[in-house]
């Protein structure tokens, strides 16, 4: 099976701390070079990573020695040089999230479409294998029938001149950790989902900092999603069930060498599960690997615009404080 060749397109922290550090690790990849805006920073992450430095990201798209880009660009960057990417014939792993709006992320997926190219948005936590062993658990019918899916993701303020912080990039709570809860309402109650209500708050700068909405699918499942950037810390959820109830801890960002705890509770008893320990940056690479060697890409469509959609309703319904 010939490699898959990627260009890493920007030089962000996730990049640099998760990202390539599994590509490198995958024998389907062969990491070709990462381009950034400076040249001190594209040799920065070349020499870091043993890869050719390019200056300007359409330096990087304009090869004909890559398949594949990687890009952890701003959400506000994404639609250019996706479109960009696309035309020149590369599939794409995205940062999350990957539209600012519904419009543009049906743009983008038509785009990969008419080329018959893979665009995926890099949810990694989904393949982390903690989901799959509380799957089994509500599948054995340990927790009864499905009552409520709760799912909160926030963290204390970041430094001021954070991205998240620009709206023009795409800033705010909704299309950063509320992605996450979002994902994972989808990933237990399915893609019928319709947001009913949402709340968001602003601060002077006109960015979304946190909120919340309440979700609900045909068959009359509900999903209560909280997230912020200005929170008491919070990476979880918990599935309420008629019988019982199952915690997932450390719900989107486990760590490689992190086991992360699961609590399953019936009356009276409480038992607690250690995961294995899992890279779920290595998982979605993998995937992605298989998605392109299967040319099956249709899920993936799919989901970035179940995703996106379900973001934009949020957005819309969400009540301007």
């Amino acid at each position: 099976m010939q490699k898959l060749k990627i260009g890493v397109l920007g030089c962000a922290n996730i990049a640099k701390r998760s990202v390539i550090p599994a590509i490198l690790s995958i024998p389907d990849f062969e990491l070709v070079a990462i381009a950034s805006r400076t040249a001190e920073k594209a040799q920065e992450y070349a020499d870091l990573f043993g890869c050719e430095a390019v200056v300007g990201y359409q330096n990087l798209i304009d090869r004909k020695d890559i398949d594949v880009i990687y890009m952890p660009l701003p959400t506000g960057l994404h639609e250019e040089w996706i479109l960009k990417t696309l035309d020149a014939g590369k599939h794409i792993l995205i940062e999350k999230s990957l539209a600012m709006n519904y419009n543009s992320a049906q743009l983008m997926v038509e785009k990969a479409k008419e080329k018959g190219l893979l665009i995926m948005e890099n949810f990694m936590f989904i393949y982390h294998g903690q989901h799959q062993l509380v799957k089994k658990i509500i599948n054995d019918g340990k927790i009864g029938e499905i009552r409520c899916f709760r799912s909160s993701f926030g963290f204390p303020p970041l430094p001021e001149a954070n991205f998240r912080y620009n709206k023009k990039l795409g800033g705010g709570a909704l299309l950063d950790a509320a992605a996450y809860t979002v994902k994972a309402s989808q990933l237990f109650l399915g893609m019928d989902l319709k947001v009913k209500a949402s709340t968001l708050k602003y601060n002077n700068n006109g960015v979304d900092i946190f909120g919340g909405a309440f979700l609900e699918n045909s068959n009359g499942l509900f999903s209560e999603v909280a997230f912020g950037f200005d929170n008491f810390y919070q990476c979880n959820y918990e599935i309420w069930g008629s019988k019982g109830k199952v915690t997932a801890h450390r719900a989107f960002t486990p760590a490689p060498d992190f086991k992360p705890l699961i609590t399953f509770e019936q009356q009276g008893t409480i038992e607690e599960i250690e995961a294995p320990a899992e890279n779920h940056f290595i998982n979605i690479l993998n995937e992605f690997v298989r998605c392109v060697n299967e040319q099956d890409f249709t899920l993936k469509y799919n989901e970035i615009l179940n995703q996106s959609r379900l973001l934009d309703e949020i957005l819309k319904l969400g009540i301007r404080c």
